[in-house]
């Protein structure tokens, strides 16, 4: 495990040459948000990272209910009883192992790996533009239909889970990278997830931190660059 820091917030970095798996510690006075749970076989380096903070575990926030995002949060919970979990009301049926669409939604089936049933039951539900702490709960489906991302306000740091990669090349959710090709091929919907990116875009963020990858600085032009390949190559598979 390795650590990179913007003001207070951390990220976790697992496996970054083969399978990377990030999430990141968001701390205040009193406590810590922990963002994404990564898999059951990091939990205890994890709970180690939260330690070491000094701090109380608060809350545990979700950006998606992708297997790989939520795996350590039974083990969490465990330590730190108190912890509130929180996933968007949308993605907390596919948690639920429940795969229907809403009316209003593309008719694709979600893809990736999803619970079967429940593995845990959240605290709380949240919904577009909601603060939670310092983190401002940002609507980004694509990835997921319930897909999140949260912008820390002080640093200016976006986790935006999985609505881009950056292992393999800068992409987003949906725009397949031969060298690292398992978020494009676990995404639901591909035109939403660019107009989720082009919200993000617009959020001018300072830090870019994903799921998967080494964070970028500054990121508007790759972040403006990716969309535009996303764009070009989704046309060419519409014909």
């Amino acid at each position: 495990m390795s650590k990179t820091t913007w003001g207070c917030v951390t990220q976790l970095i697992f496996m970054p040459k083969f399978f990377p798996l990030n999430c990141y510690l968001v701390e205040e006075a009193d406590g810590v948000t922990l963002i994404d749970a990564c898999m059951p076989f990091v939990a205890k380096k994890i709970h180690a990272a939260i330690e070491e903070t000094g701090k109380p575990l608060k809350r545990i926030l979700l950006t998606h209910a992708h297997e790989d995002h939520i795996g350590a949060v039974p083990y969490l919970k465990s330590k730190f009883p108190g912890a509130q979990v929180g996933i968007s009301r949308r993605d907390s049926l596919l948690l639920k192992g429940d795969r229907s669409l809403l009316p209003h939604e593309a008719q694709r089936a979600p893809r990736g790996s999803l619970p079967k049933q429940a593995p845990f039951e959240p605290d709380f539900l949240f919904e577009d533009q909601e603060r939670i702490g310092p983190l401002l709960a940002i609507a980004s489906p694509g990835h997921t239909p319930g897909h999140f991302c949260f912008l820390e306000t002080a640093s200016n740091a976006l986790i935006a889970g999985d609505a881009f990669q950056t292992k393999g090349g800068l992409a987003v959710s949906g725009h397949l990278r031969w060298r690292f090709p398992f978020p494009a091929l676990a995404t639901w919907h591909v035109p939403t997830a660019l107009e989720s990116a082009e919200k993000l875009l617009r959020l001018q963020p300072n830090v870019l931190a994903v799921g998967h990858g080494p964070a970028l600085i500054q990121p508007a032009m790759p972040m403006s660059l990716a969309i535009e390949e996303a764009r070009r190559g989704h046309r060419r598979r519409i014909g």
